[in-house]
């Protein structure tokens, strides 16, 4: 979770409910979970402007 949020954070990007799921760490095998939270249309579309495009994605 911290390097991700350091990634975001150089790409200009903030995740303000950006954690580890608490609950995940009950469960008997150890896996916790990063729960990502909500973001607003703009944060979503800088997150998908900063990720790579893949030929024949069909975005223009």
């Amino acid at each position: 979770m911290k390097r991700l949020r350091a990634a975001l954070e150089r790409a200009g990007i903030v995740l303000p409910s950006l954690g580890v799921e608490a609950t995940s760490y009950t469960r008997e095998v150890g896996c916790p979970l990063v729960d990502l939270g909500r973001c607003s249309v703009d944060t979503a579309r800088r997150i998908a402007g900063a990720l790579p495009r893949t030929e024949g994605s069909g975005e223009r």
